[in-house]
């Protein structure tokens, strides 16, 4: 059995890299003939660009073909390990290779992971042609680079991959001389397995593919059974700090409000399996039901408040079915943005006339000077009034007509548009029935 199968000198991620756009599977959007990435790199023909896209998905390879096709020096440089003084070295060494007429390609791994004085000094080599920069991130460049690198680097998105492309790369990787030549046969049902459980990265998929033929041994057969067994378990895809962070907590919310609750449960699985602090998640919840849920189902707030403390309490996993519970909850709630429209409203009100003053009538007045100024003179308690409601004037004069809140039709807020109605109807008419309406 030859050593090479279980001892390679590289990782069988590392030795299948696509040496040409024919062997690079996925990206047609991107790379297709007539796309515009695909047909700058056959031309050779390539500036300064940032590829931003999930791991697994090809960057650093297509990297590397940019460099091939445009007959250019490959220098990679990592943001984490080097500095400014290294920048220098690349820079000077650039300039001597274009005065021989060759060109540069800095690559920059975890692009994001570039401090603002490397960045600075990346500038000017990039603007004056001295070196075309190539950048691969998994994070959102627009958080992490500043406008003027970004203003001289075009971005390019890359998805992840499809489950046929990995098909194709799993395939390629066990007949090939560089993967595993023929040694192992692999099963239509492993491949499929493979194929999907690669959750559209090609390294884990061939990462994955070497474990299985590393167990089964040469001349073996890599099933579905053997692919689960060499199979780590999966770990959702989840970045507490980078853009998916904020995607996903996005998708929880917006199902919540879009009243599904099997989205919301899912979402919501999706982040504490990623690892997310599930105090992070309650507070979220509490939001949600303050900001979509509001006086529509007051017990929302209340359930959310709840939920948090019994997380709290409890502590994972037991707590994490009480924040399931409150996601269900508020997911199929009656829905209402009335108080949160209001509050923006008031606040926006509040900052343009931060001077008014308070009326007379509503101020208080605890000295005799105060009193006899008019401070509380005509203030109407309204435990006077048989209804507990007394027709006053609330507001300074700058905004006496202002309406912040009104209640929406549906849930609980369907009570308060009556109980409004009946004192607005009071305030008209000088009178009204002793009994709410609302009360029924």
């Amino acid at each position: 059995m030859p050593d090479s199968l279980f001892t390679p000198p590289e990782p069988l991620a590392a030795r299948m890299r696509p040496r040409s756009l024919d062997e690079y599977a996925g990206q047609e959007q991107l790379l297709a003939p007539g796309k515009p990435l695909g047909d700058a790199i056959r031309r050779g023909d390539v500036g300064s660009i940032v590829l931003w896209g999930p791991p697994g998905t090809g960057k650093t390879t297509l990297a590397r073909l940019v460099a091939r096709h445009t007959s250019r020096h490959f220098v990679p440089f990592s943001a984490v390990s080097e500095g400014i003084p290294r920048v220098r070295e690349i820079i000077a060494e650039a300039e001597s290779r274009r005065r021989m007429g060759q060109g540069t390609i800095l690559f920059v791994d975890e692009i994001h992971r570039l401090n603002r004085g490397q960045q600075d000094a990346f500038l000017p080599a990039v603007e004056q042609g001295i070196v075309t920069l190539i950048g691969a991130t998994t994070e959102n460049p627009s958080f992490e680079l500043n406008a003027a690198l970004l203003s001289r680097a075009r971005v390019w998105v890359l998805e992840m991959l499809s489950e046929d492309a990995l098909a194709l790369v799993i395939a390629r990787a066990v007949g090939d001389e560089r993967g595993l030549a023929g040694r192992v046969q692999l099963t239509d049902e492993g491949r499929a397995l493979l194929a999907r459980v690669a959750d559209g990265d090609a390294r884990r998929a061939l990462t994955i593919l070497e474990a299985a033929a590393q167990h089964v041994g040469e001349g073996g057969e890599i099933t579905d059974a053997v692919v689960e067994a060499a199979m780590a378990r999966r770990v959702a895809s989840h970045d507490k700090s980078g853009e998916q962070h904020y995607d996903l907590i996005s998708a929880l919310h917006k199902a919540v409000r879009g009243s599904d609750p099997q989205g919301a449960l899912y979402w919501l699985a999706r982040i504490m399996q990623g690892g997310e602090d599930p105090m992070f998640l309650a507070r979220r919840l509490v939001r949600m039901a303050s900001e979509d849920i509001g006086l529509a189902d007051p017990d929302a707030l209340r359930l959310a408040i709840a939920g948090r403390d019994a997380y709290h309490f409890l502590g994972s996993p037991e707590g994490e079915l009480a924040l399931a519970e409150v996601a269900v909850y508020l997911a199929t709630a009656p829905k209402s943005n009335r108080v949160y429209v209001a509050w923006k409203s008031a606040q926006a009100a509040a900052a343009d006339t931060p001077a008014a003053p308070v009326p007379l009538p509503i101020r208080n007045a605890p000295t005799k000077l105060m009193q006899e100024l008019g401070y509380g003179k005509g203030y109407k308690y309204a435990f006077d009034d048989p209804a507990a409601y007394t027709p006053q004037q609330y507001l300074p004069d700058e905004v006496r007509d202002a309406t912040f809140y009104e209640p929406g039709a549906f849930g609980y807020e369907r009570k308060i548009q009556e109980r409004l109605m009946w004192w607005r109807s009071r305030s008209l008419e000088g009178e009204a029935p002793a009994k709410d309406p609302s009360q029924g």
